[in-house]
Order: C-alpha cells, then structure tokens, then sequence
C-alpha cells in the first residue's frame, strides 16, 4: 500500500469522527508490519480528558488485534495547514515503532507532509 492510499483511508476515516463539542473531525489509518491496516477518528467526551484521539484509537485497535509494528500512520482534518499528532499519540507511537516509521500529517486539499517520529518527538520517553 502506498503513502496516499493510506492518507485516503485516514480521510475517510475522520467521517466517523464523534466530535459534538470541538467540531473537529480528525482521523487516521496505521498500517502494520504484516500490512494490515487500521482506522480511528477521534471520540470526544463531555469530560474532556476522556476524549480518544484518532490516532490512538487506530494504534489500539491494531495493538488488541496483536499487531506491534507501525510501519506507517496517517492522520487527516479538514485543516488548511497539515496536522500533527499530540505529544500523547506520539509518545503511544514511539511504543510500537521503529526509525523506519513514517507518520502522514495531512492537510485539508488532500496534501500531506512525511515525518519521522524523532522529526516529530526527538526526545521521547522510554525505558
């Protein structure tokens, strides 16, 4: 699969996007080391902090489906500069990635910019 098909599936993905008090619709594809891939959008809560980010909830999905390795993430809004996922998501990146991993930040016209995990978080908790 390659990067755009991935980014299409991560706009299609922000459709399911629960988001009645921020009005911003976010969503995202990870495809795994066995190439499958996995969809989120972002699901919010009256009580903020229980708010999923997409990127989260397609990396547990996979994860609950005992799959590891990101090969790559893409995340879509309807932003007009492309969007980042938060330092929380990164950080859930850097468990199951390597230096290989890319991450789509995507814009609203359908562009999109490649990252590197340490492009994005360089100094990334670990044990």
């Amino acid at each position: 699969m390659d990067y755009l098909e991935l980014y299409k599936m991560a706009k299609e993905a922000k459709n399911m996007s629960y988001s009645p008090y921020s009005n911003f619709r976010v969503g995202a594809a990870v495809i795994m080391e066995n190439g499958k891939v996995y969809t989120g959008a972002n699901i919010e809560n009256s009580s903020y902090g229980a708010t999923v980010c997409a990127e989260r909830s397609a990396i547990f999905r996979a994860v609950l489906d005992g799959n590891h390795k990101i090969k790559a993430l893409a995340v879509a809004a309807d932003t007009e500069d492309e969007i980042f996922p938060c330092g929380i998501c990164l950080q859930v990146v850097g468990e199951f990635c390597d230096n290989e991993t890319k991450i789509l930040c995507g814009r609203g016209n359908g562009d999109y910019v490649v990252y590197s995990l340490e492009d994005l978080l360089p100094k990334r908790f670990s044990l």
